[in-house]
């Protein structure tokens, strides 16, 4: 019954995750570590942030491997379909009603509302793999590599994808050292 608990939980997260990743990674966290207990905090924030060096959707790569890591090759295509399916057939149902409301207030109102959840779905995410980075390799460590990470994206302007490749490399290859 696996496949099923794979279809029903990529189903929901990817259902409700209105607004793309940002929306359906805390539902998927909800889901993968929470409920079902298929990974750690610690796996999923590996697998998020290899998710986002890659190019391509994040929901798609994570339901990828935790649907291949759950169930074989039969859960990779189930947890594929259960994260495409639905924003595609939605895509295609309402293109036209969207298009046909597009300046209604009501449309917009409840798309502005929608965005503060999302908001706080993110904190709660953050919060979540802040407090397991801290339990793993401490307050300094964790700190260190937030304000690095913090000054080349901002200050620097380094495209994100690099930060997560030096923040592997030096999880490689200086923490397991000090």
């Amino acid at each position: 019954m696996e496949w099923l608990d794979l279809l029903i939980s990529f189903l929901v997260s990817n259902l409700l995750g209105y607004g793309g990743g940002p929306a359906s990674i805390p539902l998927m966290y909800q889901e993968i570590v929470t409920h079902q207990q298929w990974t750690t905090d610690q796996q999923f924030s590996n697998l998020l942030a290899l998710g986002n060096t890659l190019p391509g959707p994040i929901a798609t790569k994570i339901a990828a491997f935790i649907g291949y890591d759950v169930y074989g090759i039969s859960g990779l295509i189930i947890a594929l379909i259960a994260t495409v399916v639905p924003s595609a057939v939605a895509l295609i149902m309402l293109l036209k009603v969207l298009e046909r409301y597009r300046n209604s207030g009501v449309v917009k109102g409840m798309t502005l509302l929608v965005q503060p959840v999302i908001a706080i779905m993110m904190l709660l995410l953050t919060w979540q793999m802040g407090a397991s980075s801290l339990e793993s390799i401490g307050l300094w460590q964790s700190l260190g590599i937030a304000a690095v990470a913090f000054w080349l994206m901002s200050i620097r302007k380094v495209h994100p994808a690099i930060v997560i490749v030096l923040a592997f490399a030096y999880g490689g290859l200086v923490i397991p050292f000090i």
